[in-house]
């Protein structure tokens, strides 16, 4: 049975309630226009001048969301789960095209903001992004939430930036509290990268 990963009721995650939400209905253009400042920062080079005009509007862009601080369960970053990257910058914008109890699929596009060099994402990109779908499908189809015991990655090929790239991921085996999940990243047909992560079951109260 396929999940929709946008009701709250069909994930682990559900004690934040309803999430779609959570932010307003603007908050997903907010995002994106994060990333975009995200990438052309780490693309641009800027005179002193505009430097320090961007850097004053970002100042002043950082003191209106301070005023507005809410506490970690209550902001929508990272708990959108209808959004790219469950709208939170610091994770690549993956897309969810199919989300089961044991099985994901996925679409993910590096943007220049994940640029290593020569045109290729950093491995670290690779990483976050292998963490959050293996993570998160450890702790799907009502299983208990989990921790990154560990999260091991092999790096096959370069992933280029710019390019959509498949992401497939499935738990392989629950021993105990322990869920080993494996995930594959594709460039078209080719393995760009692989992972195997060990996830283990909170105690109950264990944060």
């Amino acid at each position: 049975m396929t999940a929709d990963i946008g009701d709250a009721q069909t994930d682990a995650w559900s004690h934040q309630g309803a999430v779609s939400q959570r932010g307003g209905s603007h908050f997903a253009d907010l995002i994106e226009q994060v990333r975009r400042v995200q990438d052309a920062v780490v693309a641009a080079s800027l005179p002193g001048d505009a430097t320090e005009r961007v850097a004053r509007h970002l100042a002043e862009i950082a003191d209106i969301l301070a005023v507005h601080e809410v506490g970690p369960l209550d902001a929508p970053a990272g708990a959108r789960l209808d959004l790219p990257g469950r709208g939170h910058p610091l994770l690549p914008p993956f897309v969810v095209e199919r989300w089961t109890e044991r099985e994901v699929r996925a679409h993910v596009t590096f943007s220049r903001y994940f640029l290593g060099g020569n045109g290729a994402a950093t491995g670290g990109a690779h990483a976050v992004l292998f963490n959050e779908i293996l993570g998160r499908l450890s702790a799907s189809a009502g299983r208990p939430l989990s921790r990154t015991a560990y999260v091991h990655v092999n790096y096959r090929r370069v992933a280029p930036i710019g390019r959509r790239l498949t992401v497939e991921a499935k738990v392989e085996r629950i021993e105990g509290r322990k869920r080993f999940v494996t995930g594959r990243l594709f460039d078209g047909p080719l393995v760009v990268a692989d992972a195997e992560g060990l996830f283990v079951e909170l105690l109950p109260g264990q944060p």
